[in-house]
């Protein structure tokens, strides 16, 4: 996908570049095989919008990140040039400023930023709370609900009416000294341009950022349990991102409600609480963070089986990420782990 900017100003007028810097995550644990809880809401609030981004999980093809940024970005705009960010708004709301125009969020939206677009992050209040998946390969909605001419098809949770588009685009004809913090390769260069770089007076082209809800996924039931492919909301070639929402449970009269203990043979499963009551598992919060590392069985917590039978429907609410090669553990995160999680399925 691509697009075409149509500029007031040539979009190549560097000043210097004052600064370089490192970002890249420093690692606990290169070769986990542990099932670890993490709570997500210990991140301790931040500033700035750019230190507050905290990486938890890792690998070659992604990071896991938690953001707790207490300020709006004021005096520099940023730049991602090797990844995607899939932004979704915990808590918190606000605009996101770009320079293909701009999108209102709110509590549940995922912000979709192809990489070199150029953004600044404004919030309403100082308490938000971001789950960000920084992706080195290109996200797309998935295929199993797209056809070839890239319509999402009529069996898929949601639809383009769903997708919000930039709207508000910002046209400044300004010159100056305007800094852009640039990520390459784990490090931010501070460069500074001539010209305002939210110049653009329109485009043509399908790559743009965009906005979804989470409150939009319509899910998919059934009479038995459905798989969690059925639940998926985003895809790359290196791992998946699966929307848990609220919905009827499996309504065959002799069904049990509560998933069946599993192997993931081909990825590492996190799950990121956010809302509602989570049947299975016990004494987990909004905010928590559950790693399974693949080639071990896991499911529900003792008891939650049985809590299961009978009920018709769950609040929950819930993202998922399958990466389809294992992840590393951070010290970040393990400043925030729960070490006694794996043993929470003994009796």
């Amino acid at each position: 996908m691509s697009s075409n900017l149509y500029h007031e100003h040539r979009p190549t007028q560097v000043k210097s570049i004052d600064n370089q810097y490192s970002v890249a995550p420093k690692v606990a644990r290169e070769n986990n095989m542990q099932s670890f809880r993490f709570h997500g809401f210990k991140v301790p609030p931040t500033a700035d919008y750019l230190e507050s981004r905290k990486i938890i999980l890792t690998n070659s093809d992604c990071n896991i990140i938690l953001a707790a940024p207490t300020e709006s970005q004021k005096d520099y705009f940023y730049k991602n040039t090797d990844a995607d960010e899939l932004i979704f708004v915990h808590r918190g709301s606000g605009k996101l400023r770009t320079h293909m125009g701009n999108l209102d969020f709110k509590y549940g939206d995922y912000l979709l930023v192809p990489r070199g677009i150029i953004y600044k992050m404004d919030f309403d209040t100082d308490d938000n709370r971001l789950f960000i998946v920084e992706s080195y390969r290109p996200i797309y909605t998935p295929k199993r609900y797209r056809n070839w001419f890239g319509q999402l098809l009529e069996h898929s949770p949601f639809c383009e009416r769903d997708i919000r588009r930039p709207q508000e685009l910002e046209t400044y004809d300004e010159k100056g000294d305007f800094l852009i913090k640039i990520k390459k390769q784990d490090d931010i260069f501070d460069m500074v341009y001539a010209t305002h770089p939210f110049d653009v007076v329109g485009y043509d082209g399908y790559n743009y950022p965009y906005a979804f809800s989470i409150h939009d996924f319509e899910p998919i039931t059934g009479r038995i349990h459905q798989p969690p492919p059925v639940h998926q909301t985003f895809e790359t070639d290196a791992f998946v991102v699966c929307s848990f929402v609220p919905r009827l449970y499996d309504y065959h009269p002799q069904s049990i409600p509560a998933p069946y203990n599993h192997s993931n043979i081909d990825s590492d499963e996190v799950l990121y609480y956010v809302d509602g009551d989570f049947m299975s598992r016990n004494d987990i919060d909004a905010g928590h963070i559950s790693l399974h590392p693949a080639g071990i069985p896991h499911g529900p917590h003792p008891g939650a089986t049985e809590r299961s039978i009978g009920q018709v429907k769950t609040d929950e609410l819930a993202v998922m990420v399958d990466t389809f090669k294992p992840l590393k553990v951070t010290e970040e995160a393990m400043k925030i782990a729960d070490g006694d999680y794996f043993k929470s399925w003994l009796e």
